[in-house]
């Protein structure tokens, strides 16, 4: 059994980007699955937070959401990246690149990050 971590501050807005870029529209229930997936099921995803901020991210534009039917016939509202959500992932992705790099520095001395 592995323990699993919740979902850093800050990130979980980006890994819904992302995730809504490689999958295109999909309901919430299968926006968590897939970033427990892709993290190699290291993080658990509180669907009291990603609600939330699926909420947020509809209402600051970069996400939009229409209903329609999962594959087990239920009424579910899928989700997909707008225009202003695929730049907003290019920005965020920007700066957590540039965020890694430096906190490398620190955790790495004396080593230059790949």
């Amino acid at each position: 059994m592995t323990d699993k971590s919740d979902v850093w501050q800050g990130t979980l807005a980006l890994m819904v980007l992302k995730t809504l870029e490689s999958m295109g529209p999909i309901h919430g229930y299968g926006i968590a699955r897939r970033i427990e997936q892709t993290s190699g099921d290291q993080l658990s995803v509180n669907y009291g937070t990603l609600y939330p901020a699926l909420i947020k991210l509809e209402q600051e534009g970069y996400i939009v959401s229409e209903w329609g039917v999962s594959d087990n016939n239920r009424k579910a509202k899928y989700y997909r990246l707008s225009r202003a959500g695929r730049k907003r992932l290019e920005k965020h992705t920007r700066e957590w690149e540039k965020a890694i790099s430096i906190l490398s520095r620190f955790l790495s001395p004396g080593k230059e990050p790949a």
